[in-house]
């Protein structure tokens, strides 16, 4: 078996394999200056690591399985092995509903295969594809997965490699394409040992989590290909359909070609040979249409971004929040709903008062599909960076929240619930981390509460990160069955069967209504800021909305006839003249007549 590693200012390397030392020699070949190589008998599951002129054995880099944790040697893994007995051709982001979830928390057990025994819930919901959280080593049991240590592997308390293919397969056999959340801008702060092997960050520039990923620095070719492998490795090896991409707009790198050029060209080569569509979203906030416009326009050819400006507006309009971020949007909520579901963005080059200055471009509304823009109400930021992470149906009601769902699901964009949405669950999800470190656990414990303390919040009420309980408020409170039917397991709570069947019937609207190919010059919307109401035409799709808390309203929809598909509340279908009666808190998904 060959064994390598890229280790640019060692002198002497030696491969530790199950507990015997192996000279490694240089790669002769002049293009892998820097990697050193060994050939040894191995099987799966023999421990192995490497040391740097005489030092102690790190674990590989590029280790797939590190079953001790991820600052102790890795094992041989052969991830081939794996029979995959589901025929899976591939599921395009055109079309797709996303399901944001946590392994750790979307149940109580935090594996893998405990997660996998719920994606039938998923398929009946009319999901498309589970979004991951992060799921690459971290120190301890549980945390968020956004400080991981090593991009090439899987948390072994999840279920390892092994877990991650099990769940793949059993989505693929459910229909469910899967989507992985990967963090190539910074490693966590406990852990990380690739700054021994060689240049994996530069002082050259600086993020929130100090030096940056050396992307354009000395060295930096083999810095990309290494966050790039590990980006196909995952495409590849676990078949998934797609990875989102954590803050891309912190990858600072001043080469000719931006290494998510690189990346996005290098898996839609993938796609090609693999024969199935693959993807990648951003997550990014920089408001800049070269994001996802194409490699040969001068873009970054990623297939869609997240859209905080929709999730900003509409939490405003919903919760009549106006601190922080979303001063800019409180303003007017329904005008800034209305121009970011025609427009994409709304900071667009206008003057944002929370950053002082102006910010962000327009989107081209005639080139740009809308799916490209990921539309969501809730997701594991902002539930999660909140002091008590309460979500959405405790903060604005069940009423509205269901408003939220109509213009999520039956909107332009690409539509992601956040885990248990769905039945409108009101469980916290709140930040925890399992730091070993006793000095890092206080001083992430102390930073939090000093956050919050300067926006009001006495420090007691902050729930700290390092308790088990803060982790275990935040598992879903599943039924003990969700086969059955919703209101036979909690009839106490015949809430949440209607909450689940109103998500069902949005997302069997969207999939039979909603045209594939639709451009942001296909959505219109008119609104009347006084009287609370908001009308998004996507299309054939019409989606009217009533914000006001206490007031009936009469929505203009516009000239032609339409068929009323599903509402909240008991209403008439349009009048003459496109005149829609919604009462107060309400929403009513129409489809344009032929």
């Amino acid at each position: 078996m060959l064994f390598e590693v890229w280790a640019p200012r060692a002198r002497r390397v030696t491969l530790q394999l199950s507990g015997r030392p192996i000279a490694m020699a240089p790669d002769p070949h002049e293009a892998r200056e820097g990697w050193w190589r060994a050939e040894a008998e191995a099987r799966p599951g023999d421990r192995y690591g490497f040391a740097l002129d005489d030092g102690e054995v790190l674990p590989d880099p590029r280790a797939r399985r590190l079953p001790d944790g991820p600052e102790r040697p890795g094992a041989v893994t052969d991830l081939d092995t794996f029979e995959w007995r589901q025929p899976w051709p591939g599921r395009g982001l055109d079309g797709a509903v996303l399901y944001e979830l946590h392994v750790g928390t979307f149940t109580c057990e935090g594996t893998f295969d405990a997660a996998a025994a719920r994606l039938g819930h998923l398929a009946a919901l009319g999901v498309t594809h589970v979004e991951l959280m992060p799921v690459n080593p971290f120190p301890g049991l549980h945390g968020w997965g956004y400080d991981g240590v090593a991009p090439w592997g899987v948390h072994e308390p999840y279920g390892g490699p092994e877990g991650l293919q099990r769940f793949v397969e059993t989505a693929h056999g459910h229909g469910l394409g899967v989507v992985l959340d990967v963090v190539h801008n910074h490693l966590g702060p406990s852990g990380n040992r690739l700054t021994e092997f060689g240049p994996y960050f530069t002082d050259r520039h600086h993020t929130p989590w100090g030096s940056a990923v050396n992307l354009d620095a000395p060295g930096s070719d083999e810095v990309r290909a290494y966050f790039i492998g590990s980006a196909l490795a995952f495409l590849r090896d676990y078949r998934l359909d797609g990875l989102r991409l954590d803050a891309v707009h912190e990858l600072a790198d001043d080469r000719a070609e931006h290494m998510l050029a690189e990346l996005s060209a290098a898996v839609d080569a993938l796609a090609a040979e693999s024969g199935r569509p693959l993807f990648l979203i951003a997550e990014s906030d920089r408001n800049d249409p070269r994001t996802t416009a194409p490699r040969e326009a001068g873009g970054l050819g990623l297939h869609g971004q997240w859209n905080d400006d929709f999730h900003h507006a509409l939490h405003t309009a919903l919760t009549g929040e106006s601190q922080g971020y979303y001063a800019d949007f409180a303003r007017a909520p329904l005008a800034a709903l209305a121009a970011t579901v025609t427009g994409g963005f709304f900071h667009a080059g206008g003057y944002s008062a929370f950053r002082g200055r102006s910010h962000g471009r327009p989107l081209d509304r005639a080139a740009t599909p809308a799916h490209r823009l990921v539309g969501y109400a809730q997701t594991h930021d902002q539930i999660g960076n909140r002091a008590l992470g309460d979500r959405l149906t405790s903060l604005a009601g069940e009423d509205r929240s269901a408003l939220a769902a109509a213009l999520v699901l039956c909107g332009p964009f690409t539509p992601m619930l956040f885990m248990g949405e769905e039945w409108g669950a009101t469980s916290p999800w709140q930040y925890f981390t399992d730091h070993r470190d006793p000095a890092l656990a206080e001083a992430v414990r102390t930073g939090r509460r000093r956050e919050f303390e300067a926006h009001g919040w006495a420090a007691g009420d902050i729930p700290d990160p390092q308790d088990p309980a803060t982790r275990e408020r935040s598992c879903l409170p599943w039924p003990e069955d969700p086969e059955r039917a919703w209101q036979a397991v909690r009839p106490e709570r015949p809430g949440e069967a209607a909450r689940l069947e109103w998500h069902r019937s949005l997302i069997a609207i969207r999939r039979e209504h909603l045209p594939a190919g639709l451009r942001l010059a296909d959505v219109a919307a008119a609104f009347d800021e006084a009287a609370g109401w908001l009308v998004v035409h996507s299309g054939p799709l019409t989606v009217a909305l009533n914000f006001s808390r206490d007031a009936p309203a009469t929505a203009d929809l516009g000239p032609g006839g339409f068929e009323l598909l599903a509402a909240t509340h008991r209403c008439a279908p349009p009048g003459p003249g496109g005149r829609l009666d919604l009462p107060p808190e309400s929403a009513a998904v129409l489809a344009r007549a032929e």
